[in-house]
């Protein structure tokens, strides 16, 4: 278990550079499976779940050249096969990406096996968005004591399908899925994410034919076949937000190279209300602290274009030096408050409810979760001890510890790498005062 000890109190300096989005990436090299020919994708991340994704397309015959300094990526799945349900159990056991490969898999072998799925502990993902998704497909699913085998006899056919909500990760089964089933797929209720966005744009780039309505309506003609791609993947926006938040909290000044203005308004929006200051270049964004007292903001987590449950983690950080009370409501993940436990450790004055607070009533109010958060500032944070719980809240602690007077212990950061490449390194290149154990 890697180890990292921060001396905190120092403000972060300097500039940082993205790849693309740990969101985007995984499920590009999962499309590449349909394609005829080699595909090529750049600003592919160094990151652990690159590395899951990666040895999962190999065990079923794809072969992956990756540069990690340049990111780009060369996948060719002309010689896809099936790989034995034990391997595929050993190399996905960290990781949701695996249900993703189901449509493609049918597609282009018949059937599928996707193992038990692991992930962030933030909340309930149920893998039923998928399965239903692909019943209605025509695919035919039996549970097994290691996991789910999946067939399609007939091959898939395109159907109608309303999601009861926007889910991300079902709209993504629905576009690996239905762009080479036969017939005509309409989705309703579909998620609009940017990186929802560049999957559809490499799809097309392959061949599919997708169409995007204004009232979340994508509509897939099936083809009967794909070829490769190039495409250069959309940046990382939760890292992004990430860094400006570790900006803010610590006092500092970060140039996120590769951040774009489009996909990080409403984000910027909150930064903006919380009393950051950012300027939009070329190249990316400055985020940094002016130096003014922080303000009380009340955010309500949504699908895009609300503002992303994985931007309130670190911002939560920032939001303790702000002047009076500001209210989180999270609307997405029902258990996305557990990292606050090391926060309030720290000296942070925080408060879960059940309720619904500082916005509209959302599908958690009324099934006894623990949703919204009041932060009361300003707050000093001290050192502390603290463990990592998952991708996010992770990063969120190591921020705070970064903010914090004193020294602080953080353990199992292993679990960052998961989603931010070279983390370690760019803290050392922001000035922070640390020592890491792997």
């Amino acid at each position: 278990m890697s180890q990292i000890t921060i001396n905190g109190g120092k403000p972060l300096q300097g500039r940082v550079d993205l790849k693309g989005a740990k969101n985007l990436v995984t499920k590009a090299m999962v499309a590449a499976l349909l394609g005829d020919s080699p595909s090529v994708l750049k600003d592919v991340p160094h990151i652990s779940d690159v590395e899951v994704v990666s040895r999962l397309l190999q065990l079923h015959g794809v072969t992956i050249e990756h540069d990690p300094v340049s990111g780009d990526m060369k996948l060719d799945s002309s010689n896809v096969e099936q790989a034995r349900m034990v391997d595929i159990d050993a190399h996905a056991g960290s990781s949701r990406i695996p249900i993703l490969f189901c449509g493609p898999l049918l597609h282009r072998l018949g059937e599928a096996f996707i193992p038990g799925l692991g992930g962030c502990e933030i909340g309930d993902r149920p893998v039923d968005f998928h399965f239903d998704v692909l019943r209605s497909f025509g695919a035919v699913i039996e549970k097994l004591p290691t996991g789910t085998r999946l067939s399609a006899p007939e091959g898939l056919k395109g159907a109608k399908i309303s999601l009861p909500y926007p889910s991300v990760g079902a709209t993504e089964q629905v576009l690996l899925s239905a762009t080479t089933a036969s017939g005509l797929t309409e989705l309703s209720g579909a998620a609009i994410e940017p990186e929802i966005i560049d999957l559809i744009s490499i799809l097309q780039k392959m061949g599919a034919i997708i169409s995007v309505d204004t009232d979340r309506v994508i509509r897939i003609e099936g083809v009967k076949s794909l070829k490769g791609f190039t495409h250069q993947a959309l940046f990382d926006r939760n890292e992004a937000a990430s860094w400006a938040a570790a900006a803010l909290a610590t006092g500092g000044d970060i140039f996120v190279g590769g951040a774009r203005q489009v996909e990080m308004m409403t984000f910027l929006n909150v930064f903006r209300k919380v009393g950051g200051q950012f300027d939009i270049q070329e190249d990316g964004i400055r985020f940094f602290h002016p130096g003014t007292e922080l303000q009380p903001v009340v955010i309500e987590t949504d699908v895009h274009p609300g503002f992303m449950t994985d931007w309130q983690q670190p911002l939560v950080v920032a939001m303790t030096q702000a002047q009076g009370l500001s209210i989180v409501h999270e609307t997405v993940y029902e258990n996305r408050f557990g990292f606050t436990d090391a926060l309030k450790q720290m000296g942070a004055q925080i408060q879960i409810y059940r309720e619904c607070l500082g916005g509209n009533p959302c599908r958690f109010g009324q099934r006894n979760f623990n949703h919204s958060a009041v932060i009361s500032g300003p707050t000093p944070l001290r050192g502390a001890d603290i463990r990592v719980p998952d991708l996010r809240g992770g990063f969120s602690h190591v921020v705070a510890a970064l903010a914090a007077e004193g020294t602080s212990n953080v353990t199992n950061v292993q679990l960052i790498s998961r989603g931010y490449e070279r983390f370690i390194d760019k803290l050392g290149a922001l000035g922070a005062d640390f020592r890491f154990e792997a």
